[in-house]
């Protein structure tokens, strides 16, 4: 029998016989399995198909769960990541769609926050410095390093919003603390976000794309350099400020000639290959 099937009848027998903590437990256990599953997918177009099913029952477990529960914010932390990464990559131009899910996934990110972490998430809605001085006494890696994605997710999808624009500082504040304290977290991806956020404008008006290409760089050498996406972001993000049609095609190059398969990075990299290809063609015309 299929070990998710097996899962889903016994939380259900175990749930009729009212033993919520043994099914609290299973349902950790299946999200962080489903989500080590969903990054090794070495097919996109599968997990763009299968996902939203496996969405919907994380809702469902999110749903069944009682409010004000600490031990539930790491059910609600891997609904934030699935739910990001499908808005992120798998709604094409539907861009209504996009705005829904990354909401969904930063409202759960905010919720698990406001279980573990009372004062950041009273945090939230003040202003960024007062802000980034909570975040710099907070040591909760895991649970910034989510915030700070599905808030990145949020505010892509909500791009024309300057509400949303406005929160860029306290996203960098939660992925700077995140990197003090374990600059490896997520095989590094917190260096790639925080490559992008310091190469969207040039240095003449605020930019600071040196700093963004030493965080893509570091981000680079933690996965030695099995992180693609981290190489095609930084063709993208910084060559392309900076107007480096050398590096842009090294970069690029370099991640259609790697395997893609890594652990905890397949995905990632197979949809990191099909971003070169077409960043590659559209360099023609860009340089």
């Amino acid at each position: 029998m299929n070990p998710w099937l097996k899962f889903l009848l016994v939380a259900a027998v175990l749930a009729l016989a009212g033993c919520a903590s043994v099914v609290r437990n299973a349902s950790d256990a299946f999200s962080r399995n489903l989500g080590a599953a969903v990054l090794d997918s070495e097919d996109p177009a599968t997990v763009r198909d299968g996902l939203p099913a496996y969405l919907l029952l994380l809702d469902s477990l999110v749903a069944g769960q009682k409010s004000g529960e600490k031990d539930n914010a790491s059910v609600l932390l891997a609904a934030a990541k699935l739910n990001g990464a499908y808005a992120g990559n798998f709604t094409g131009d539907d861009k209504l769609r996009a705005r829904r899910l990354s909401e969904k996934s930063f409202r759960y990110a905010r919720t698990a926050t406001c279980l573990q972490d009372a004062p950041l998430c009273a945090a939230i809605e003040g202003d960024p410095e007062k802000f980034a001085a909570v975040v710099a006494a907070d040591t909760n890696v895991e649970l910034m390093y989510v915030l700070a994605s599905s808030w990145a997710g949020y505010l892509q999808a909500n791009s024309e919003e300057w509400g949303a624009i406005a929160d860029l500082p306290k996203i960098q504040s939660l992925l700077e603390r995140v990197v003090q304290l374990d600059a490896s977290h997520d095989q590094g991806q917190a260096w790639v976000y925080l490559g992008v956020l310091n190469s969207l404008r040039p240095e003449a008006i605020g930019g600071k794309p040196d700093v963004g290409r030493q965080s893509f760089e570091k981000a680079i050498a933690i996965s030695n350099g099995r992180n693609l996406y981290a190489k095609t972001l930084f063709a993208e993000f910084y060559a392309r400020l900076v107007f480096d049609q050398a590096l842009h095609d090294r970069l690029l190059n370099e991640v259609l000639a790697a395997d893609p398969r890594a652990p905890g990075l397949t995905l990632t990299n197979t949809l990191a290959q099909d971003r070169a290809r077409k960043l590659l063609e559209s360099g023609k015309d860009y340089f």
